[in-house]
């Protein structure tokens, strides 16, 4: 698929009836394994991408060269439309924002967020104003470009647990260009379908980050039209590893293998690099 097809496909996912699924997985073997499973859609995780490497999340460990270049080996394992967490922009003015675009676009990617925590070790979120400047950068960085823009409020990640306000964000952000909006760590249902009947634009919401949990069906009746899982996954296989190995050690036994998925399985589910990636 060229990347405007994988746009219009985007697009669509976001127009039609109810809520679709959008996985994020860290590399390009989980991408095309999210693929199988029958998924339409993928976004990166910054959390994956980070720990991965063996950083922490966040733009002040993770640099932008590092979060494109896993964010095209994504792109590159699947025909899927993918969309990625480009963190704060990285960096304060709407210049660096919009540039972060038009590197995301070349990336391959169809979409991305901005989100307006400052992104520094102290944490926080800009002014209401700036925050809203660099999402109208962004957008028009955006124009003709393939590419579905997500603004990102992030007052509940920041004990900002303020919903007029984090609204207030996601109406200016709207307005000012963004295509779709997210608000990751409402707390309840109520909150998040408040969010819904507040904005006129498509709605992510996230689920895996922290309880309550609600189903697919009970999102989608609250208004919510895309649903990502963040870094839980990289969250589910970092556990199920570090207590795999911790049985080792502990019992001198090796149970975790019983009922694993076959070898032969798993490299169904991958490819053969091109001759001349090959070394020798």
């Amino acid at each position: 698929m060229t990347r405007a097809e994988k746009f219009s496909k985007f697009c669509q996912l976001h127009s039609r009836e109810g809520a679709f699924v959008m996985p994020n997985p860290w590399d390009a073997g989980t991408a095309r394994l999210f693929a199988d499973v029958g998924f339409e859609a993928l976004a990166t995780t910054s959390a994956g991408c980070a720990v991965s490497a063996g950083l922490r999340d966040g733009a002040a460990a993770v640099t932008r060269a590092r979060l494109l270049q896993n964010a095209r080996e994504i792109v590159a394992a699947t025909a899927l439309p993918v969309s990625a967490d480009l963190e704060d922009g990285f960096g304060l003015t709407p210049e660096t924002c919009a540039e972060t675009i038009e590197m995301a676009a070349e990336a391959g990617l169809v979409g991305g967020s901005i989100e307006d925590a400052t992104g520094g070790p102290e944490g926080g979120v800009h002014e209401i104003a700036l925050a809203a400047e660099r999402v109208r950068a962004a957008a028009e960085a955006a124009k003709g470009r393939h590419f579905l823009l997500t603004g990102r409020a992030e007052n509940y990640l920041w004990g900002r647990p303020d919903l007029k306000d984090t609204i207030a964000r996601l109406q200016a952000y709207e307005e000012a260009g963004a295509d779709v909006l997210y608000a990751p760590g409402l707390p309840d249902l109520e909150a998040i379908r408040t969010v819904c009947a507040e904005v006129g634009k498509p709605v992510n919401v996230v689920m895996g980050l922290r309880p309550p949990f609600y189903s697919v069906q009970e999102l989608a009746e609250a208004g919510v039209k895309r649903i990502s899982v963040g870094g839980s996954l990289v969250r589910l296989a970092y556990e199920t590893l570090q207590k795999a190995t911790a049985e080792i050690l502990r019992t001198g036994q090796f149970d975790y293998a019983e009922g694993l998925m076959p070898g032969a399985e798993l490299m169904d589910l991958m490819r053969d690099a091109p001759l001349e990636q090959r070394d020798g």
